[in-house]
């Protein structure tokens, strides 16, 4: 159960880490959101993942608590990018206007 809860806090804190980003953000919505929103995003991103270390640290100790963190943070960051990919790839091509 542990590993189900850092994993999914993992993987909360990389996607409101990416969403906090305007590049991500014009792609997924079309705009750059509002600062205090990307503040928010990357408060409740840094968060998540402390949230996720310190459940991890508690339950598994510091010595293998982190290589478990480090784990679950690698695994998370690459399903969020991965998401990130496909959405991009299957969203119709938008023209440059000149």
């Amino acid at each position: 159960m542990t590993h189900l809860a850092v994993f999914l806090l993992s993987t909360l804190g990389f996607a409101a880490l990416a969403l906090a980003m305007e590049r991500h953000q014009e792609d997924l919505f079309g705009h750059a959101l509002a600062a205090t929103t990307t503040r928010w995003l990357r408060l409740a991103g840094v968060a998540a993942l402390l949230l996720a270390l310190g459940v991890t640290v508690r339950a598994q100790g510091w010595g293998v608590g982190l290589v478990s963190f480090s784990g679950h943070t690698s695994l998370g960051a690459g399903l969020v990018f991965g998401v990130l990919v496909v959405i991009e790839r299957t969203r119709p091509r938008r023209t440059a206007r000149r």
